[in-house]
């Protein structure tokens, strides 16, 4: 059986990771400069990394694929997806927190080696799927599939 706190830490980060996206994907949209982040040409700028040619993947915001993501990770991390036995929904679960580490690496390396800049929203993000990926591993890892006894 899979513990609670599994679950109830995997949604929690979802959400979390889905209102900063759905803050993101405001700010993207409206045009807003209100990231409370500074702009002010040092190493934090919010504006700088979220308007940059880095901040759309295929004409696409980051922010809005942020959104799909940590939605489908909610589903993932639900206690009926944990308890799932199909080998289909385990599988998916990591393979959707690799997709999320590795954008986030990817995003992390452009904000430093292509922008020289980092905004902390987005860094939130990407803390946010590294937890998601750590607990999905190793809980994955760890915790046998259940299954019904007959």
């Amino acid at each position: 059986m899979t513990p609670r706190w599994v679950s109830f830490t995997g949604c929690t980060l979802s959400l979390c990771g889905l209102a900063v996206s759905a803050y993101l994907t405001f700010e993207h949209f409206t045009s807003s400069s209100s990231l409370t982040c500074p702009a002010t040409g040092g190493i934090v700028n919010c504006l700088k990394v979220t308007t940059s040619s880095y901040s759309k993947i295929a004409g696409v915001p980051v922010s809005v694929l942020g959104l799909v993501f940590f939605a489908i990770m909610a589903v993932l991390q639900s206690p009926p997806a944990w308890s799932s036995p199909a080998l289909t929904v385990r599988a998916g679960r990591i393979l959707w927190s690799i997709v999320g580490v590795g954008t986030a690496l990817w995003l992390v390396y452009a904000e430093l080696s292509k922008l020289d800049a980092v905004c902390l929203w987005c860094t939130s993000v990407h803390v946010i799927s590294l937890g998601l990926f750590i607990l999905t591993a190793f809980a994955t890892a760890w915790l046998e599939p259940e299954t019904d006894a007959a």
